[in-house]
């Protein structure tokens, strides 16, 4: 039993980083307590182990007493002092026992005893590893799904990634890689666990961390983020350095920076900004290539209401209202977005319009000018390349043809 003691004790040293004097108090005592269950009585027995050759040694401890009423707990004074001849009624004593004595049940049970605490330490160290990591990046590998869960192996343990800290979309076998941000250790009744997240924001700030050395070395600084996972993320950015560009920074030549991260996120869309303290500004930024107009600001409520072109009202809001929602939380101000309103001009109008451009000709009359306008001769620059034959093709008589054309050649010629 020594040697498998002993080879224990040297594969939980090397492989598991576990102390050897620890492992010999936990397998001590799991030891003894199995022994005594095994036994069925409530006699003491303490478990010795040499560290060096993993030789056990048990003795049982027992009180010293003038008259013996339970002699699995109690020594008679003349017997106790044959083993030990200062020993006095009342004080204890310790008889070695051959550990053969503390029985195969009891074997078998300190094995599952000492099972249960080796898990417990590796519990233990697992947490002092990975304790000074939560909120960095980790790199490991698919292992297997556990009631909807994924079972990461990052090297020295075990991780989960729920399902809520997923990307929508996403989708891993066993044996892929897979890089996460390590969100929390939780502390159960079973142990530490690590728990990994690809959903929550402060993944994709690490990644421009690792990915932008100006923002790792404090040059470009990240004031604000939205993320949307699967969807969009939008970062507004400053630069302490006049002469470097945050937004280029963080771009990279050709956009290979940004690219590098997108392709870690499955192609989430980044949306790079410059950042600005006035919310208008910043809103103006982040809705581009809309246009937010009519602008109305409630600092009290930290509410803006403005208005976008219909054709800018879809990008503004965005599939799903996922721009609308970033932007607000961008900002940190609560947005009201409408629509534009545009006086509608009817034809009739349009028609009028055009014929009092035409009215600028001298000598053409309105009937006329109608007649032109219902054509397509809306101004007198349409008139280029317009010949009397085909006004005559028109409908007109080769003498009105002819006085149009002649007035609106003098016209053009007085302009130049």
């Amino acid at each position: 039993m020594s040697h498998e003691i002993l080879s224990v004790l040297e594969y939980m040293e090397k492989e598991k980083g576990i102390g050897r004097e620890d492992m010999i108090a936990a397998i001590s005592t799991a030891i003894a307590s199995a022994a005594q269950r095994g036994e069925g009585t409530s006699q003491e027995i303490r478990v010795e182990i040499n560290p060096k050759t993993g030789a056990l040694k048990a003795w049982t401890v027992m009180n010293v007493v003038d008259s013996v009423s339970d002699a699995n707990l109690e020594i008679h004074i003349e017997k106790a002092r044959k083993l030990e001849a200062t020993v006095e009624v009342g004080g204890v004593i310790e008889k070695e026992i051959d550990p053969a004595f503390l029985g195969r049940i009891a074997a078998q049970t300190a094995r599952q005893a000492i099972m249960q605490r080796i898990r417990q330490f590796e519990k233990d160290r697992i947490y002092d590893d990975y304790k000074d990591t939560v909120g960095d990046i980790v790199t490991g590998t698919v292992r297997r799904r556990e009631r909807g869960d994924l079972i990461i192996d990052l090297g020295k343990a075990e991780a989960i990634l729920p399902p809520r800290e997923r990307v929508p979309g996403e989708d891993y076998s066993p044996g892929e890689s897979i890089r996460c941000l390590l969100l929390r250790i939780e502390q159960t009744s079973r142990g530490p666990d690590i728990i990994l997240s690809r959903s929550n924001i402060n993944f994709v700030r690490r990644l421009f961390e690792l990915e932008v050395t100006e923002i790792a070395d404090g040059t470009v600084g990240i004031e604000a983020m939205a993320r949307e996972a699967g969807y969009r993320t939008k970062i507004a950015v400053t630069s302490s350095d006049p002469k470097v560009d945050p937004v280029g920074a963080c771009v990279g030549a050709r956009g290979a920076r940004v690219k590098t991260i997108v392709r870690e996120l499955g192609g989430e869309k980044i949306d790079i900004i410059r950042f600005h303290s006035d919310p208008i500004e910043l809103l103006e930024e982040a809705l581009k290539p809309a246009i937010p107009k009519n602008i109305r600001s409630n600092e009290a409520e930290r509410r803006i209401h403005f208005e976008v072109a219909e054709d800018d009202l879809s990008i503004a809001i965005g599939r799903r209202g996922f721009n609308a929602k970033l932007t607000s939380r961008l900002l940190g101000w609560k947005l009201d977005i409408g629509k534009e309103e545009q006086e509608a001009v009817g034809f009739d109008e349009k028609v009028a319009k055009a014929i009092k451009g035409i009215n600028m000709i001298p000598g053409i009359e309105p009937a006329i000018a109608q007649r032109l306008v219902t054509i397509g001769l809306v101004s007198p620059e349409a008139f280029e390349g317009v010949s009397e034959s085909d006004l005559m093709d028109a409908g007109f008589t080769e003498e009105e043809a002819n006085d149009v054309v002649a007035k609106v050649s003098e016209y053009l010629q007085q302009g130049a």
